[in-house]
């Protein structure tokens, strides 16, 4: 299996060296830095997925476009959108900041649900991917880095109307589709996006545990609905006002996504309504102020057995900023913002909370010859820690064709409700247990690295990084004599059980290594190859490790390349990643210490803009895990029609 993994690196390293027709790499411009800047200016290891990159990459859904991403570990317990956790620079998956246009979507319940996000592909203008703590322009909470969705809406769209889309048919009774309707004229803009991935599930067959003991088969199902509606106006020469409500909805097949008992049998329904407006004000001086409000409604219907109580949750996130920007002479710019939240659940087995959140921050940015230095200072109160200073400073030097960065940033996040509050004891051992005397996690991050242009249309990047961080929470199994007398509700902790339970740790220190080679090439005719390989190196020093800090991927490749020949386009990505082996025996489970997972796309032209289309995932028929007990599908063939009309 690594073998067709090389294959890829091989023709990728061909093509990007011996090409020369091509354009540069670095003229993109960063939105997520809050004051847009070329990414050679960031002084930050940055990733951008384009919309070409995301119309022809072998991913059907948001996740599977991050999981192509060098250094963004994707731990999914299901194929097609169903679920997965972001990790980055070894966090663990609540230490990873979503945003859709710069607003946060991260839920209050649980980070489980941070890849929820409710905008189909093909409204996808681009993703940012900011690597590393201190993103103190969106919140002191972004331990392992920022992604940031950038919609068409909420970015330049030209006058017209367009569409793209898939539309698929597949084994296992699949039925895939992603599409997108936009359009602009004089001061009116409307788009639509609609997203649908559902199925009767890959087979999952029985599995004998001991001569005694004996699973049941079952299949893996998912049904997965998105509705987006996005619009925006100029009002006049100086203001414009921009709105997006998203709708989306889950129901899967949850066995073994959150524990190893041979009698789990566990569904989930999920839901999530999102809506956010958007007035900015633009003056011919280039002075900018946008107001910013977002409401997020989501609910959660988890059931461990059908014969069981459902745990049944509902949550409520509220965000409002004010940003303003100033050019001050023509060396420094200045950014300067406010921002408040308030998150609330009200759950059957986490009980009622709620929560409010406040900041400001100022942000410099000043220019000067080859030089470019980035200073942000923001103070921060939460309900949960008080009032925090979190500082980040960033500097890149371009010399030529290479560029020194250099960034360091402190960071804190407080636990959230299920980290704080689960007291479902119904399964009795071994379950996760809340601890709602959780402190707050702290800690600072460096990076320094470069970016090398040997060539015009290849960009070489290297990134040493590091993170220092006290009170780190996870789940540590933890015998109930050790708990102690905590507030459970109307819990009652079983005399001599054992329990996953939350705590801090008190020192993770971080550190690893990124390696990144980029590549655009023109070709002739219209043709051309895109290209993306990274290898990440990730160690971790800590006394004790709970179940996440100990599971994410010491080593992790990710290759991918998009080619056009005339009327053909073909695509394929390409995973390896090696962590710690873990066994479940109750289960007869494994998470094995490697794979290599690869996925492939090849399309064919008929008409201007529609093309005919077969999708491969997991070509070599890989039998992996990313989460102890979820068993990730094989291989998956689907076909149908794609285009992109303008």
């Amino acid at each position: 299996m690594k073998n067709f993994l090389s294959i890829l690196i091989i023709i990728f390293l061909v093509v990007s060296f011996r090409s020369q027709n091509s354009f540069s790499l670095d003229t993109l411009i960063v939105q997520t830095t809050r004051i847009p800047l070329k990414v050679n200016e960031t002084g930050r290891s940055i990733n951008i997925l384009t919309k070409e990159q995301i119309q022809e990459l072998p991913a059907t859904t948001f996740y599977e476009l991050l999981q192509t991403i060098s250094g963004v570990e994707i731990q999914s317990r299901g194929g097609f959108g169903v679920q997965g956790d972001i990790v980055m620079r070894g966090s663990t998956f609540s230490q990873v900041l979503v945003l859709i246009d710069g607003m946060r979507i991260n839920d209050p319940l649980t980070g489980h649900f941070n890849c929820y996000v409710p905008v189909s592909n093909m409204e996808i203008e681009r993703i940012e991917i900011l690597k590393g703590a201190g993103a103190s322009m969106y919140g002191p909470d972004a331990v392992g880095g920022v992604i940031n969705i950038i919609t068409k809406g909420f970015d330049s769209l030209k006058d017209g109307t367009s569409s793209s889309g898939t539309i698929n048919y597949g084994a296992h009774k699949l039925i895939n589709s992603t599409a997108g309707i936009f359009h602009k004229s004089n001061k009116f803009y409307f788009g639509l996006g609609l997203s649908l991935n559902q199925s009767i599930g890959d087979s999952i067959p029985p599995v004998k545990v001991d001569s005694t003991t004996s699973l049941e088969g079952y299949r893996n199902y998912f049904d997965i609905k998105n509705i987006s509606l996005s619009g925006g106006y100029k009002i006049n020469k100086l203001w414009e006002m921009k709105f997006r409500s998203s709708i989306l909805s889950s129901d899967f097949n949850a066995r073994y996504f959150y524990t190893n008992y041979s009698s789990d049998k566990s569904t989930e329904t999920t839901s999530n309504w999102f809506n956010r407006v958007q007035f900015v004000r633009e003056t011919t001086k280039g002075a900018i102020l946008d107001i910013n409000a977002s409401y997020k409604r989501s609910t959660d219907e988890f059931l461990y057995t059908p014969l069981g109580t459902p745990n049944q949750h509902y949550m409520d996130f509220m965000n409002f900023t004010i940003n303003g920007s100033k050019m001050i002479k023509d060396k420094f710019k200045l950014k300067s913002g406010l921002q408040g939240d308030l998150r609330k659940i009200e759950s059957n087995d986490r009980g009622n909370h709620s929560d409010y959140h406040f900041g400001g921050y100022i942000m410099g940015v000043y220019k000067s010859n080859n030089l470019v230095l980035t200073s942000i200072f923001r103070e921060d109160y939460d309900q949960n820690y008080g009032f925090e200073f979190c500082p980040q400073l960033s500097a890149s030097y371009i010399l030529n064709n290479i560029v020194f960065r250099a960034s360091a940033g402190k960071s804190i996040r407080a636990a959230d409700y299920t980290e704080r509050y689960n007291n479902n004891l119904a399964l009795k051992t071994y379950i996760r247990l809340g601890n709602p005397n959780l402190r707050a996690e702290r800690g600072w991050s460096e990076e320094i690295g470069i970016n090398y242009y040997p060539f015009k249309n290849t960009l070489f990047k290297a990134t040493v990084f590091s993170r220092q961080s006290n009170n780190i929470i996870d789940y540590i199994l933890t015998n109930e004599s050790e708990i102690g007398s905590i507030s459970q509700g109307e819990a009652v902790l079983e005399q001599g059980a054992n329990y996953l339970f939350a705590k801090n740790i008190k020192e993770v220190n971080i550190n690893g290594l990124e390696i990144e080679l980029n590549t655009k090439v023109s070709l002739a005719d219209g043709n051309y190859f895109h290209g993306h390989l990274g290898y990440t190196f990730t160690d971790i020093t800590s006394d004790n490790l709970g179940i996440y800090l100990s599971t994410f991927a010491k080593h992790l490749m990710v290759a991918q390349g998009n080619f056009k020949y005339h009327s053909f386009q073909f695509s394929l990505s390409g995973i390896y990643k090696e962590r710690s082996t873990q066994i479940a025996e109750s289960i007869s489970s494994t998470l094995v210490r490697n794979y290599t997972l690869l996925n492939g796309r090849i399309g064919y032209e008929i008409d201007k803009g529609i093309f005919v289309n077969i999708q491969l995932i997991n070509i070599t028929n890989t039998i992996y895990q990313n989460i102890l007990g979820a068993k990730m599908p094989g291989r998956w063939l689907m076909g149908g029609i794609k285009w992109n009309i303008k």
